[in-house]
């Protein structure tokens, strides 16, 4: 078995949130986590986007950047990037032979209970990939949560909460002030934490988990102008704030939801600036939010043979849907074709809800995942929440649902989980889709 085969040979044992064993396992590795400054993201959504533009902008100024999110789409090195880059396999596989090799001996020392967990071995690979490459900063975004998330280890230069909204509630609560609460988790004494623009009941929990850690607190809206005009589907941008005055710029990435994204990592990028004493240009950050690429958010793809088109984005929860929904009214997209698969544990009306009003008709299908809703209970699901008469159809092998439905004279829209649009990407790509 392959180091990055039994990487996957942990995901069967689930989640386990905690960071005893993940600071047992770096300080076996030397604590390469301590070798490189951060900058820690946490959020219900945008957090990927805000990492990705804050590592542009990094990158910018020259700087030699690591970047860590999580999940990928389609491959396990696209959560480790050097310089913009993902990891080839190969330095991939090294960091987690020595992961491995650290992991079997506090095994069977005792000072592992048992192997640590999928997110905890890719984690501390991609700590010490950073270390060993040298990287000037890392942008580490959180992987679910934050309290007791295996990146918590960090003692970032400056953290940041992206947005609050509900997801995955069986672990971080049921209501906003407590997922609030833990994603604050990451707040630290002494650390600027950066607070996107959250409701009142977030706010307040963040706030009261800041002033308990002794983190200073800089909300993105505090002595801030923002002028935003929508143009094609994509936010221009012009933001002054205490610090500088960016724009106006058009946003590489789509939806009006990109604004506050891109607030979030202009804050950041300040506070980076002002506690290194680093030099970080105006232009610096406007090419961050201009030349980024996250790809499957908001991302159309055309085939140049055929003309045919088609949308992905990433939105698996209800914030993310409704950002999808907003973004298909405020663009004029006419009604679309939406292919779906949701996983079990998903809030399906919260999810599809906001999706089906743009959906003329809906191609159910199932994610290569045991984790998917089956495409019989989705599409039943689905009837009951579509306006009357919305036909809903059933093919479960994703590749043939996107095939059938760009049969159909609608867009063709792919959301609802990673789990589908990841893969199907890829085979999109691979099979002559570009960026439309």
């Amino acid at each position: 078995m392959t180091p990055v085969e039994r990487l996957f040979a942990l995901e069967q044992f689930g989640i386990k949130l905690g960071l005893d064993a993940m600071r047992v396992l770096l300080a076996a590795l030397g604590n390469p986590h301590l070798a490189w400054p951060s900058l820690h993201i946490a959020g219900t959504n945008g957090k990927g986007s805000v990492s990705a533009m804050t590592e542009r902008a990094l990158r910018a100024a020259g700087l030699a950047t690591g970047r860590y999110t999580s999940p990928h789409l389609f491959r396990v090195e696209e959560r480790i990037a050097l310089d913009g880059r993902d990891i080839e396999t190969p330095r991939l596989s090294g960091a987690l032979a020595r992961v491995f090799t650290a992991v079997d001996r506090l095994v069977a020392q005792g000072a592992l209970a048992a192997v640590p967990t999928y997110f905890e071995v890719s984690t501390a690979a991609a700590f010490l990939i950073f270390a060993e490459a040298g990287v000037d900063v890392a942008v580490v975004e959180v992987g679910l949560g934050g309290r007791y998330d295996a990146t918590n280890v960090l003692t970032p230069v400056a953290g940041a909460i992206t947005s609050i909204d509900f997801d995955h509630e069986r672990h971080l609560g049921t209501t906003l002030a407590a997922i609030a609460g833990e994603k604050a988790g990451i707040a630290k004494r002494g650390v600027p934490l950066v607070v996107g623009e959250v409701g009142d009941e977030a706010w307040r929990a963040i706030a009261e988990s800041a002033r308990l850690a002794g983190a200073p607190v800089i909300r993105v809206q505090d002595g801030t102008q923002v002028e935003t005009a929508l143009v094609d589907g994509h936010a221009r941008l012009t933001v002054t704030t205490p610090a500088g005055r960016y724009g106006p710029v058009r946003l590489a990435l789509g939806g009006t939801h990109q604004a506050a994204n891109a607030l979030v990592a202009i804050r950041l990028l300040e506070t980076f600036a002002a506690e290194t004493r680093r030099p970080l240009d105006t232009a610096h950050v406007e090419t961050g939010l201009a030349l980024v690429q996250w790809p499957a958010r908001l991302e159309w793809l055309r085939d140049p043979r055929t003309g045919a088109r088609v949308l992905i984005d990433a939105a698996h929860n209800p914030a993310g849907a409704r950002a999808l929904a907003s973004y298909l009214s405020l663009a004029r997209v006419p009604p679309v074709t939406l292919v779906t698969s949701v996983m079990a544990d998903k809030d399906v009306p919260g999810v599809l809800g906001p999706l089906l009003p743009h959906a003329a008709r809906v191609v159910v299908t199932e994610a290569a995942t045991r984790r998917a809703m089956p495409a019989d209970a989705l599409a039943a699901a689905v009837t009951a929440l579509a306006a009357p008469g919305t036909p809903v159809d059933v093919v479960r092998e994703p590749g043939a649902a996107v095939t059938f439905a760009h049969t159909l004279a609608a867009p063709v829209v792919l959301a609802g989980s990673i789990y589908l649009i990841g893969p199907l990407r890829a085979s999109l790509v691979a099979g002559g889709f570009e960026p439309a």
